[in-house]
Order: structure tokens, then sequence, then C-alpha cells
């Protein structure tokens, strides 16, 4: 694959809102048409199937994402753009699948000078003369020449360097990665004090790599960064699994769900003009509340309202009992546990401590379990998703049922009525 390659983010921004003990904290969407933004994204889609499967994966994924979260996303191969007049009014330019082209390199050099956003992908660092735009490769992104990668692109646990970095904000000590192929590079960017590593390969991981001659066994790779001069964001990621005889897809760049929260928290930072998401008031309640499903209308509910570990958690027709009656409570960060009210001691649990989709939902004595605490995501019209903090995935409706008694469970995050909850 190397030898290929050298032929060749609420709504304005995410931010954590708390109430005392009593009350109920999530994230707000309230501050959501105050300051929309624009991104302009910029690619090829000539070289590689992988990254040519990245690209239109990418047209369908931000544009929905741009929706949600209130800014607009477009993407062109017009490089010509690139230029003072193209990107009036365009706060964050994404490259894609590559850089541009040597006539564009000075105009883009002059939009980040001039405070300019930039979140670029994979192949836009890669370069075996980085010479030849040392601002870019050697300055900017201070990664130098491409040294390596590793083969077949597989998913990996990542490290978060920096907790305090608006991009990483909620994220857990350590993430689960989409499927990616990996690259590194000859400058050692903790060498830079002008690079600020957000993560990096946990040791966990290794081996990277299922190719014993393109195989990382150990060492340390940065695999998401930021320049402190400039505001900019870089992923290594962005090289979906592709079957290269049949030219169809095997894996999601947009797979995982941690993966998605750093680009919607950087897109949201890099768009919004500020380094510090401020707070705003949530809708809130002194006490506790009821959590209903979008799809079906119906409440959160501990069956036969019972107050013991190992109570399952269901939908059902809302009734205003006790059992059907939760609060959130900061535990850190940006993540909450879910009291019932019958017995707060008691916290919505996934069981088993499971990662997997469809693992069930109950009550379970809270004990600061990363699979007992969840953070909750603002969509429009009061509706917010709830993100387990040890899955990455999110409280679901299985099949978006509309019938009482049916358990939840925690399911790849999707976007659907079925993830989507208010309070009532």
């Amino acid at each position: 694959m190397a030898r290929k390659l050298l032929k060749r983010a609420l709504v304005a921004t995410i931010a954590l809102l708390t109430t005392a003990a009593t009350g109920i904290a999530i994230q707000s969407a309230d501050a959501a048409a105050a300051a929309p933004f624009k991104v302009l994204a910029f690619y090829n889609g000539t070289w590689d199937a992988a990254h040519i499967d990245f690209d239109k994966e990418a047209k369908e994924w931000f544009p929905k994402t741009a929706a949600q979260y209130g800014f607009t996303w477009e993407a062109t191969t017009d490089w010509s753009r690139l230029s003072a007049s193209g990107l009036s009014g365009v706060q964050v330019v994404m490259f894609l699948d590559d850089g541009p082209p040597a006539e564009r390199r000075a105009a883009f050099q002059t939009y980040m000078q001039n405070g300019g956003g930039f979140l670029g992908f994979h192949v836009s660092a890669f370069t075996t003369s980085a010479n030849d735009w040392s601002w870019y490769y050697n300055t900017f992104l201070g990664s130098g020449n491409f040294v390596s990668n590793t083969w077949g692109p597989t998913a990996e646990t990542l490290k978060i360097e920096d907790r305090n970095h608006p991009s990483t904000a909620g994220l857990p000590a350590t993430i689960q990665s989409s499927v990616s192929e990996w690259y590194s590079w000859s400058n050692d960017l903790r060498n830079n004090a002008n690079i600020d590593i957000l993560a990096s390969l946990d040791a966990s991981t290794f081996p990277v790599g299922d190719d014993p001659n393109q195989q990382w066994r150990s060492g340390f790779y940065p695999i998401m960064w930021t320049n402190k001069n400039y505001k900019m964001l870089y992923a290594n990621f962005g090289h979906n699994g592709m079957n290269y005889s049949t030219n169809t897809r095997t894996s999601s760049t947009f797979a995982s769900a941690q993966q998605n929260q750093w680009l919607i928290n950087g897109l949201l930072w890099l768009g919004g003009g500020g380094t510090t998401p401020p707070t705003t008031t949530p809708p809130t309640s002194p006490g506790f509340s009821s959590l209903i499903n979008k799809n079906s209308g119906k409440c959160l509910d501990a069956k036969g309202a019972g107050t013991t570990n190992g109570t399952a958690i269901q939908q059902y027709t809302c009734n205003g009992s006790a059992a059907q009656k939760y609060q959130l409570v900061t535990t850190t960060g940006t993540y909450v546990r879910i009291n019932n009210q019958a017995n707060t001691a008691q916290a919505l649990d996934v069981t088993d401590v499971s990662t997997a989709d469809n693992a069930k939902i109950q009550t379970w004595t809270y004990g600061g379990g990363l699979n007992q605490q969840w953070q909750s995501v603002a969509e429009s019209g009061g509706y917010f998703h709830l993100v387990n903090r040890n899955s990455g995935k999110c409280l679901d409706v299985p099949a978006a049922s509309t019938a009482d008694s049916v358990q939840l469970v925690q399911y790849t995050c999707n976007g659907t009525a079925a993830q989507s909850f208010r309070l009532g």
C-alpha cells in the first residue's frame, strides 16, 4: 500500500451542562443557531479505492452531522477555490485525501496564518519530500516525511494524551478507533514544543496490523494532534478497509462513536472561534423526570418497579410512577449516572460491562464503573441521545419497537429516533 501511495463537530459548541446533584445534567443545543459556520472539504478521489471510498463515506456522514450540529459542509474537487475569494466566508477547510497542488499552497498558508480552521485526514500529511513544502509538512503539521504504514487496516485502542483540549472533551482515558491503515513519520512530534499530541496508539493495542511484514509491535505513534500556533487538527485515520478484488467496503471510518465524538468536538471548536466551550442553562428538573423515547413515545421503566440489582430497563406506556422517574447526576467530565427514583443507589448499567451491540440495560448498585456512566448529546427539539462511556454506544430501543415491555440495549449510534430521548 505504501508503494501505491508513493505514486499517487453543540451546535455552537459541545458544552458541559450541570446542575446540582439533585438536577439534570445534559448537553444543550440551545445555542445552536447562534454561531453557524461553513466547512469546505477538498479532495481528489482519484487514487486508491480505500481513499476514494473514504471520500464517498465522508460526503454522506458530514452533511448529516452538519445538519444536526448547525454548520454547513461542502465537498469539492475544484482546488482553485483554495484562494482568498474562494475561502471567503469559510471557517474550516478540510483535506480529505491529499494536500493542495503547488499553485494553491500560498493561499492555504495565508488562510491559516489569518486564523482559518483546518482538519486534515490520513493522506493529507503523506509525503516523501517534505522539504518541497517545508512550512506545511515540517512546521504546520510537524510530521515531516512518511516512513512506514501498517497493513492491513485495523481498529486500535487510542490513548487520549491531552484530555483538556476542546476536541477531547468528555472522552475517557482510552477510546476505540475505527478501522484504518496507520502512518508513521520521520519527525518525533514529542520533541516539537508547538505540537500538542491529542491521542496516540495505546501500549495495550500492539501489535498493530495483521501482516507480519507491515506490523508495529512497539513504539510511540501519534494519531491525532494540533499545532498550538494554528487552529488546526490532524487525524491519522481515513482509510477504509476494502476488498480490492470486488471494490467493496469492509469497514467504516465512522464506526467508532468515540472517534466521531472527537471529530464533532473538534469541528465545533475549529468553527466556533473559541478555545473553551461556554456553558448555557439546560432544560432541568429540580428532581426526577421521565425519559421518553422519540420513536415510541414511551417511557424508560424499571420492570415490575424493581429496585434490586439486575432489574431490566424497558420501555412502557408512560404512567408517572417512580419506576419511570430518573435523575442524571454528574460523575466526571461530561458523564452522568442515571438513577431511578425508587432506589437512587441503583443506576442504569450495561450488563457484563459489555461493549457489544444489543447488550441489555439493567439497574445495578452504582460503583463508578464506566458501563454505568453516560454522556447526553443534544439533538434538536429538546431531544438527546445517551452514549455509554465504556462502549461508546447509544441507549437504544431494539428494532425501533413501539411495544410495551421491550428491554433497552446499547447499540452503535446511528441517529435514529429509537436512540433519541427527551425529558418529560
